[in-house]
């Protein structure tokens, strides 16, 4: 694993070096190291990766417009202080916790191998396209695989890359076929989720054991030195209380030790299942937004257990930005119906 993250890591130092006066975002499939890098004005932004030792594709790392790095490194690189639970949270990723009763949010290399036949896996399969320009592209294609060996979904997502100002932003489209009947029982985990640095990480956050759905525990180590991420909702729900409460976007804001303010914000679209998400915003890094997941975040509402017959299709959009500044309620509102008017 090491070398390969080095072979990637000077892969990438090399183009940056040969593209160090482009300006646009670049977008460069570099498959036989299995990543397609994505630069804007000849700086790093992100990668889309699909190393052996993760369970689905990712986008790894995610990077401001000031050069700060906003995602944790484990388990792909990891960093000194940061956090090494949940080795299922890298970068920026998309997938569910139980779909025809299989789990494709906790599959990692760390489950027991009496357990392994519960999981499922989501494989990259193809970069159909890639675009550069004063916007990049990237289209790829991905197939659902549950641990008895069944392909039950195909996924085609859809990545625009765009930066203005010192805003970077990712335009997501999520669209999923049925291979079979496939149904998303109301669960915790999902769909869209990133871990984030330390330094978005709550204050508040103690540490404690986080269950998963099948009931797995995963310790979480108290470490809140250099911790300063505050959430915040379009329904003005702040901190902690964020978590199991709905709303079209969520920013997430906080500082580094020298200085500098990021703020992620993942805006929901009015078109998407289950609107307006859920989230699945933890103190310990994890921000999630899960529109298929009803009941468990809410006992009062009834079970939603979302359903495609098989050959039919559901397509969700997301935007995920970037700021390298706080972001005010009024431009989140105002960003958000930019987002839904497209």
């Amino acid at each position: 694993m090491r070398s390969l993250l080095l072979g990637c890591a000077v892969a990438m130092s090399a183009f940056q070096v040969a593209n160090a006066a482009a300006k646009g975002v670049q977008v460069v499939a570099d498959q036989a190291h299995q990543r397609v890098d994505v630069i804007i004005d000849g700086k790093p932004f992100t990668a889309y990766v699909w190393p052996s030792t993760l369970k689905k594709p990712v986008l790894f790392p995610l990077v401001a417009a000031d050069g700060v790095t906003v995602t944790r490194g484990y388990p792909l690189a990891p960093r000194d202080t940061e956090r090494v639970d949940h080795p299922h949270h890298a970068g920026l990723w998309f997938n569910y916790g139980n779909a025809n009763g299989f789990d494709f949010w906790n599959n990692s290399d760390a489950i027991k191998p009496e357990n392994r036949g519960k999981m499922g896996t989501i494989h990259h399969e193809k970069v159909v396209s890639v675009k550069s320009g004063a916007q990049g592209e990237l289209v790829v294609d991905s197939v659902w695989e549950t641990g008895e060996g069944q392909k039950i979904l195909n996924q085609r997502t859809k990545y625009v890359f765009s930066q203005t100002g010192d805003t970077r932003t990712i335009d997501m489209t999520v669209t999923l076929k049925a291979l079979d009947k496939v149904v998303f029982h109301d669960d915790k985990e999902g769909v869209l989720g990133i871990r984030v640095a330390h330094f978005l990480e709550s204050p508040t956050e103690k540490g404690g054991t986080f269950a998963d759905a099948s009931g797995r525990e995963t310790k979480v180590e108290g470490n809140t030195a250099g911790a300063t991420g505050v959430y915040r909702t379009s329904e003005g729900v702040t901190g902690d209380a964020v978590w199991s409460t709905r709303g079209r976007w969520c920013e997430l804001t906080g500082h580094t030790t020298d200085g500098h303010t990021e703020t992620i914000a993942i805006f929901d679209h009015k078109g998407n299942p289950g609107y307006p998400t859920y989230w699945h915003a933890r103190g310990y890094g994890l921000f999630a937004a899960n529109p298929l997941g009803r009941k468990i975040f809410d006992s009062k509402q009834p079970q939603f257990d979302y359903t495609l017959e098989k050959d039919a299709s559901t397509t969700f959009h997301y935007r995920i930005s970037i700021s390298s500044h706080a972001v005010s309620p009024n431009e989140m509102n105002t960003a958000a119906d930019a987002f839904e008017a497209r």
